[in-house]
């Protein structure tokens, strides 16, 4: 969460050099195996904060509101130990990611205080990578994911490795904007980011296609009005934050007919409905950090009557219902998942944290690139990975720390 960034930094290696060879090697590394993009992104950004260290001393950590909000969440979350199902995978959750946060922070602001010639060769390795990494992915879905079939040493290609890319999908449309400030002609740019973004539609992942879509429409109309659409994008997801629960269970209560859709959306309708009666009963405290993972009930399976309320009573339901738990692991809703772990404190420091990252996407040198990608970065969290993954927290803070670090324009 940069601020004000200090003096140009010194001749000589960068700093972001760290975080420049992390984002080229981990959109390729994040197709074949999406854990590896925590330890990428944990050792891009630890040399980052190294390196600024070493030149400047370490006079990186400021005590601004956004970084006084996103500990102040973690540190809830370290309370919620205390009535937590699992306390101390909750107490290790609140530090880790906490700490994680922390030091993105750190890194968000030894990028920004790069000298310009620096951030426009961070743009331009982050930008190869992704090239890379989406060439990879399309290669893979091409060859029928024999690529990381042969990675993981399998003769044949089980049907749900093609799962796997999901991760991967997301990760690189969150980072996809990125290509649009590279310092190559704007026709190649163009192409590259419909290329890039066509390939990443046709990948497996709903979550991610809509990120992509969503990432390029509110990157257009910020780059309209600058000021404005960053702002509204951080008030758009605060109100979601705190209204999430308030308006999606009266209309999961009523029921919503389900059969025509994908399964997988359809079993996302019976998580929510069985979260948001959880949330109803600790809606202040919540039920602790990590709680989603140990709640009570979670490893049921949806009722007669919540099946009948959702139409999902027909043939091709009863394919996909036998195992569809109704809280595996998370609940694919990062507003329901504050609400549901950490309560009314968790959703209003969440909520405030959001107008604060619309807050800085208005102010970055570059507002429609900052703007897509904290688009790209809601509808993600909003429809797919739980909000404490380590590999998609560190995604997060590697393109937190490369938007803190946009060239401005020529």
């Amino acid at each position: 969460m940069p601020t004000t960034p200090p003096p140009a930094a010194p001749r000589g290696a960068a700093p972001s050099l760290p975080l420049a060879i992390a984002l080229a090697i981990a959109p390729a590394a994040g197709v074949l195996q999406s854990k590896a993009l925590a330890p990428i992104a944990f050792i891009g950004l630890l040399l980052t904060v190294l390196a600024h260290a070493r030149r400047r001393g370490p006079s990186l950590w400021r005590w601004d509101t956004a970084n006084c909000v996103a500990l102040g969440l973690f540190a809830w979350g370290a309370v919620t130990a205390l009535w937590a199902p699992e306390p101390l995978r909750a107490l290790g959750t609140a530090l880790q990611i906490g700490g994680f946060v922390g030091l993105g922070s750190l890194a968000a602001r030894a990028v920004a205080a790069e000298a310009e010639p620096a951030k426009r060769r961070l743009m331009q390795v982050a930008a190869l990578g992704l090239v890379a990494g989406i060439a990879l992915a399309a290669l893979d879905a091409a060859t029928g994911h024999a690529v990381r079939a042969a990675v993981r040493g399998l003769k044949e290609v089980p049907v749900t490795l093609a799962f796997g890319l999901k991760p991967a999908a997301s990760a690189m449309g969150l980072w996809l904007p990125l290509v649009a400030v590279a310092p190559w002609p704007r026709a190649l740019r163009a192409l590259l980011l419909l290329a890039g973004a066509v390939v990443l539609v046709l990948l497996p992942g709903e979550a991610a296609k809509i990120a992509v879509l969503a990432g390029g429409l509110a990157g257009g109309l910020a780059w309209l009005a600058p000021r404005l659409v960053p702002r509204l994008l951080g008030a758009g997801l605060a109100l979601a934050i705190l209204a999430m629960p308030l308006v999606l269970g009266p209309v999961l209560a009523r029921g919503v007919p389900a059969d025509g859709i994908p399964p997988s959306a359809a079993h996302r309708l019976l998580i929510w409905d069985f979260v948001t009666n959880r949330i109803a009963e600790h809606p202040i405290r919540g039920w602790g950090m990590e709680a989603s993972r140990a709640i009570p009930g979670h490893r049921n399976h949806a009722s007669p009557a919540a099946l009948e309320r959702f139409r999902l009573t027909g043939p091709g339901a009863a394919l996909w219902l036998p195992t569809a738990e109704l809280l595996p692991l998370h609940p694919h809703n990062g507003a329901l998942q504050l609400w549901l772990e950490l309560g009314l404190p968790g959703a209003l420091l969440g909520a405030a944290l959001a107008l604060l990252l619309g807050r800085a996407a208005a102010q970055s040198a570059r507002p429609a690139v900052a703007t897509a990608v904290l688009a790209a970065a809601s509808v993600t969290a909003m429809l797919s990975f739980g909000a404490w993954q380590e590999w998609w927290v560190g995604a997060e803070l590697m393109a937190l720390a490369a938007t803190a670090g946009l060239p401005r324009q020529g």
